[in-house]
């Protein structure tokens, strides 16, 4: 195993990245596959690189824009010698040590990286609306995550699209700052626990829009509102609000690792209670890709550092460093 890597990180974003930190600073130097710009998922930087402001990650009072964040991030692992390619991994065998990591041609007959170790770090996305201009307005009106975004809303009108738990529970949150919360969902019911609908019901910030579908965006630089269209009858409409916060699910980035890690029914990967180690001695799971409750920047690195610290404490008790 002499041209074993000692930590091949496979995806960035908070948690890979902060792998990247830590792992190179107990001179393991690391390898990060960091995912390529032109993939919808295995963003480079992960999804705060979709972010403008953000004002809720600690040691920064005034807060930072996304993309800055994490080439601050990045920046800091390669200043420890941590190597970071741009590249997406193609294919992976964890069924033997070292682990083989395609890069490229998954059909190639070699393997482009052997690693002793390797933290996955790809992360997950939001299931969008599929919508044209979606991608421009991230950021700037148009969101998938109240708890980052909610505070900037502060007495607007604004609308969230979904109908299970986690819309009801992004149009709750946002509640506290916004006049006026939409809920448009497609149906004439919801998919949401009991509970979640009771206080819904109850909120009077609160109302739904039923039967109805989000067919395009308004506004040039910034979301002036929505158009609408009735799935019961076909009439169109439109919707003034200045924000939009899109909530019908996340997709874990887990396909590469399908029939190897075990994962949870969500496709989510699942690890050791209160740990980042997966089913397979020597592969551990941090950020998104394991997280399917909190998905924040901050649990993400943190998750990224145990992640870290645990694969520099298994080369050390496998006497591999």
């Amino acid at each position: 195993m002499s041209d074993a890597r000692n930590v091949v990180i496979i995806g960035s974003g908070p948690a890979g990245l902060t792998a990247a930190i830590y792992t190179s600073r107990a001179t393991l130097d690391p390898l990060v596959l960091e995912g390529e710009p032109s993939s919808t998922s295995d963003q480079p930087g992960g999804q705060l690189m979709l972010t403008t402001d953000v004002e809720n990650f600690p040691g920064f009072p005034d807060g930072i824009m996304g993309p800055e964040l994490m080439m601050n991030f990045k920046a800091q692992a390669q200043r420890f010698g941590a190597e970071v390619q741009t590249v997406k991994a193609s294919k992976v065998d964890l069924s033997e040590r070292p682990f083989k990591i395609w890069v490229g041609d998954p059909d190639a007959a070699e393997p482009t990286h052997l690693a002793k170790t390797v933290i996955v770090s790809t992360g997950a996305q939001s299931i969008m609306l599929e919508l044209p201009r979606e991608n421009e307005l991230i950021g700037h009106g148009l969101s998938t995550c109240a708890t980052c975004d909610g505070f900037f809303f502060r007495d607007h009108e604004i609308a969230v699209v979904g109908g299970g738990d986690s819309a009801l529970e992004e149009a709750s949150f946002l509640s506290r700052f916004a006049s006026k919360v939409t809920i448009i969902h497609r149906r004439d019911e919801l998919r949401a626990s009991k509970i979640m609908q009771e206080r819904a019901f109850a909120n009077p910030k609160i109302e739904f829009l039923w039967n109805t579908e989000v067919t395009g965006y308004l506004g040039d630089d910034k979301l002036a509102g929505v158009t609408t269209v009735s799935t019961t009858d076909g009439s169109t409409g439109q919707l003034d609000v200045t924000g939009l916060f899109i909530a019908i699910g996340h997709r874990p980035n887990t396909s590469l690792f399908e029939g190897q890690l075990d994962m949870k029914e969500n496709g989510y990967l699942l690890t050791q209670p209160g740990r980042t180690a997966t089913n397979i001695p020597g592969v551990f799971a941090s950020g998104d890709v394991q997280d399917d409750y909190y998905r924040q920047a901050i649990t993400a690195a943190g998750s990224g550092c145990a992640a870290a610290l645990e694969a520099e404490r298994w080369l050390e008790e496998n006497d591999e460093h």
